[in-house]
């Protein structure tokens, strides 16, 4: 997966932290979860604000 793979790391996240708020997680942990992801294989330094965004509202919408 890559930084543009949002829907697919937003599901990988809820999979494997499902007691977690997407609301309530910062962009720090939220970065360090993605970069831990086993089929995470993407530059960690590519990571931005607006990604980060991006997948926290597909965590969102895959929750609701």
């Amino acid at each position: 997966m890559k930084w543009t793979d949002v829907l697919d790391i937003a599901i990988e996240l809820a999979e494997q932290h499902p007691e977690v708020d997407p609301l309530q997680i910062n962009f720090v942990d939220l970065r360090n979860w993605v970069i831990a992801l086993e089929e995470f294989d993407d530059d960690p330094q590519r990571s931005g604000e607006k990604v980060l965004e991006a997948i926290q509202q597909a965590w969102i919408d895959e929750l609701d």
